[in-house]
């Protein structure tokens, strides 16, 4: 008789969910390994689907350091399934954004992650999550992704080989970069630089298949693989209040540049609520938002 296979899970300590949870980064092990869906063949077959969606997909060489400016690093014009096949040849990292809308098995594999977090963290039954999405990412042995945060929570598994992730806690990243970031209005990576983040600080994680982490939202980190070529399954999401804490930063951003020290978020929220508000409305008309709250204020920019 066949052993019918084990549901995907991810194991964590409570405790740990419980006081770190977008927070703090923190370790877990899971079965995803045992998958075929991870199983490199089907990779391929999956990234050649990729071919003429070029908004899914990234392909790029490895950053020289680990504090090289990310978008510095050439991409790759092979398609996705092309730097797979030549993994061994050149220092190559490529991203699938999205996989749940191409093969319905990895929308079913997210959904049943999803629930294992939510049932961790019942709060977030009470959010209302904007995004909610994963991503695959297969490296060529020897790769450096470079530091950098993302605007999103998220939970990283280790598929294939060996990785060394250094993550960094949240609050190293100072309102005035969040600031910058969050003006743009855009999920995209945040660029900021590794010299200046406390040592003491860095969290590193020595992951191989079976074992991954929690990475809060905002949390700056780079990545490097080992000897061997690495696959890695992580998915991410947004809630509408994470958003809106983005837009408060946002206005903060502006007014700073009126030459006022705006209030850091959280500190007066029902401040924070009309700053995100008034970005909403104004994010499609951002540059003439300086000019408006001058000419209303009667505040110079210093």
């Amino acid at each position: 008789m066949d052993i019918p296979p084990k549901p995907p899970t991810l194991s964590w300590d409570a405790s740990l969910f419980s006081t770190r949870f977008d927070r703090e980064p923190f370790g877990f092990e899971h079965n995803l390994a045992a998958l075929d869906l991870f199983k490199f063949d089907s990779l391929v077959a999956l990234a050649e689907r990729y071919s003429a969606l070029d908004q899914d997909y990234f392909v790029a060489g490895s950053a020289p350091s680990p504090g090289t400016e990310f978008y510095t690093v050439p991409t790759v014009t092979h398609r996705p399934h092309e730097a797979l096949e030549q993994l061994d040849q050149a220092p190559y990292r490529v991203l699938l954004k999205r996989p749940e809308n191409l093969d319905l098995q990895f929308r079913d594999l997210l959904d049943q992650l999803w629930h294992q977090v939510v049932q961790s963290h019942a709060g977030l039954l009470e959010q209302k999550i904007v995004r909610l999405e994963s991503a695959i990412f297969i490296s060529s042995a020897a790769a450096t992704t470079p530091f950098h945060f993302d605007p999103e929570v998220n939970f990283f598994s280790q598929i294939e080989g060996d990785k060394t992730y250094h993550v960094y806690p949240p609050d190293v990243v100072s309102e005035t970069e969040l600031e910058r970031f969050y003006k743009r209005g855009i999920v995209n990576i945040g660029q900021v630089d590794l010299s200046s983040r406390p040592p003491d600080r860095e969290c590193v994680f020595k992951l191989r298949a079976g074992r991954g982490l929690h990475q809060p939202q905002n949390a700056p980190h780079w990545v490097e693989t080992g000897a061997s070529r690495s696959i890695s399954y992580s998915f991410v999401f947004e809630t509408a209040s994470s958003r809106a804490l983005g837009r408060t930063r946002s206005c903060n951003h502006y007014l700073r540049k009126l030459g006022l020290d705006p209030a850091r978020p959280g500190m007066r929220p029902i401040v924070d609520t009309v700053k995100s508000e008034a970005m909403q409305l104004a994010i499609p008309a951002r540059r003439s938002l300086v000019r408006s709250v001058r000419a209303v204020l009667g505040h110079r920019p210093k």
